[in-house]
């Protein structure tokens, strides 16, 4: 089975692919298809903008795919302070890797080791008889630390991944094993949402 993820990170592309080989599924990019126009996200949840995402890629390229979209959501803090769906720009200002780090690491810094958790959305799209969308807590991260002081590692495009630690034990993302580090991001939710709605059955 061949599916569109709709999106042009490529750190996401490639823990989607990663997570997704078991099932047989192989995946494509935005970058694959070419130029590609920009989908609107003009929703108020993440659901909604994955669907609104979906839906458009889906009108463009009439292919089975996928569209996801995420929300940073930091306990304890006020309504005017949660990134939600502007994790990239919190403040109206839009941030590469580096700003992200300075603004959560330095928010960390101020108030101590934030807890955090990252609500996720996915629209799946075989054909027009087989929409299936969630935004079940299974494809939720865990909840985890978001802390001052960056790990050595960078990844390109998981910058918070660098100030990320596990709740339970206090240790970076980057010195846990991958599998339970997938686990504490929602993967293995991921996972069982296509198993579920039968993207690694369907046949065009």
């Amino acid at each position: 089975m061949q599916l569109l993820f709709a999106t042009s990170n490529p750190a996401k592309y490639t823990a989607m692919r990663d997570a997704l080989r078991p099932l047989g599924i192989s995946l494509l990019s935005l970058k694959d298809m070419g130029q590609t126009p920009l989908a609107p996200e003009e929703g108020g949840t993440p659901l909604e903008n994955a669907r609104q995402k979906a839906l458009f890629y889906y009108h463009q390229y009439k292919i089975p795919l996928f569209s996801c979209d995420s929300g940073l959501y930091l306990e304890g803090f006020p309504p005017q302070m949660q990134p939600g769906l502007h994790v990239r720009s919190p403040q109206g200002v839009y941030l590469d890797d580096q700003g992200m780090l300075d603004y959560y690491g330095g928010l960390a810094a101020r108030y101590g080791d934030i807890i955090a958790r990252y609500r996720n959305a996915i629209c799946l799209i075989l054909d027009r008889e087989h929409v299936s969308e969630s935004m079940d807590d299974s494809l939720a991260s865990h909840r985890f630390l978001l802390t001052a002081k960056p790990h050595e590692i960078r990844r390109p495009g998981f910058p918070l991944d660098s100030i990320s630690k596990r709740l339970d034990t206090g240790e970076y993302y980057y010195d846990i094993n991958a599998h339970d580090a997938d686990e504490l991001v929602g993967y293995e939710g991921f996972v069982e949402f296509f198993r579920a709605n039968g993207a690694d059955k369907y046949v065009q």
